[in-house]
């Protein structure tokens, strides 16, 4: 088997990834500024797309990109406009999930989709037909936002209440983060608030899940875990080529625009190293799941990890 390369120093300041963040602001602004101008069935693929793709940034600047200051990078990718989930909440959980050895793992993974059996259990009726329903990618991208915002702020509350000092301070910074981004579309542009969340944060969300859709699956080799997803011109760019995600993975420090070549430098390599887990394209991953689930909704290991 062929070894995988290891990739160089980052930069100390990433010109490509400063240049994506003016673009996606200043495409955000233009949209919500100007949106009387744009009919609804243009507006909401772009403003999903928008919200989507900087998604994409805040993920980008959660690993370090694209300056070596974390205070900058928190200033470049913090502002919430998905408006439901809170930087640093996003910040530490998916670098929990970069412990690739508990990938999938219901128990130390945050962004597993899997279950235990005593959670599914604890689940009441409609739950599990909601989370039945995401199994398929329709349901991902449709209903998933809806359950991952309200089981999210559900779990958040809980929390606040029990008296987490540390949490309170977070929800206290994204309320104020919201309420300049919300200062500015509802008084600035006067878009009306369910315009906003119809045509921008809602559909952002579901369009970000269909990259984290499939990218993982549980498997015994952890190594094994991680998928990728070949020949997505139209998505890979929008995702910032964490469609490659095993090549991610590996060199986690990568920035986005080095991604491709590392791939094709490594394909074989990365392709035996996942067990040959690769799609081709999203659409193959839409042929494949739109309407049957991408994998068992109970965790394969859990009651092994359980006891």
């Amino acid at each position: 088997m062929k070894t995988v390369e290891i990739a160089g120093e980052k930069s100390n300041v990433e010109a490509p990834t400063l240049a994506l963040a003016a673009l996606i602001y200043g495409l955000w602004l233009g949209l919500t500024y100007w949106h009387g101008s744009v009919p609804l069935w243009l507006l909401a693929p772009l403003g999903a797309w928008t919200v989507a793709w900087h998604m994409s940034l805040q993920h980008e600047v959660i690993h370090g990109h694209p300056t070596r200051s974390k205070t900058i990078n928190t200033l470049i990718g913090a502002w919430p406009l998905s408006l439901w989930l809170p930087y640093e909440i996003y910040r530490r959980s998916h670098l929990m999930h970069h412990n690739d050895a508990r990938l999938t793992d219901p128990f130390d993974d945050p962004e597993s989709y899997y279950w235990t059996e005593a959670q599914w259990r604890a689940l009441s009726a409609p739950s599990r037909m909601m989370v039945a329903a995401q199994a398929t990618l329709v349901g991902r991208v449709t209903i998933g936002p809806a359950w991952s915002m309200f089981r999210f702020w559900q779990n958040m509350l809980r929390q606040l209440v029990s008296g987490d000092r540390r949490l309170l301070a977070i929800f206290v910074r994204h309320a104020v983060e919201v309420a300049v981004v919300l200062l500015w579309v509802l008084h600035v542009c006067q878009m009306p608030f369910w315009t906003y969340f119809l045509c921008f944060a809602y559909p952002g969300t579901g369009l970000a899940m269909v990259r984290s859709y499939a990218e993982h699956r549980a498997e015994e080799s952890h190594e094994c875990r991680t998928a990728i997803v070949e020949n997505s011109y139209l998505f890979g760019p929008l995702f910032l080529f964490n469609n490659l995600h095993v090549a991610h993975h590996l060199q986690p420090k990568l920035p986005w625009y080095r991604l491709p070549a590392f791939y094709r430098r490594n394909r074989e390599a990365l392709i035996a190293r996942n067990g040959g887990l690769v799609y081709d394209s999203y659409f193959d991953v839409l042929r494949r799941y739109w309407a049957r689930p991408h994998d068992r909704l109970l965790h394969p290991f859990s009651a092994k990890r359980a006891a």
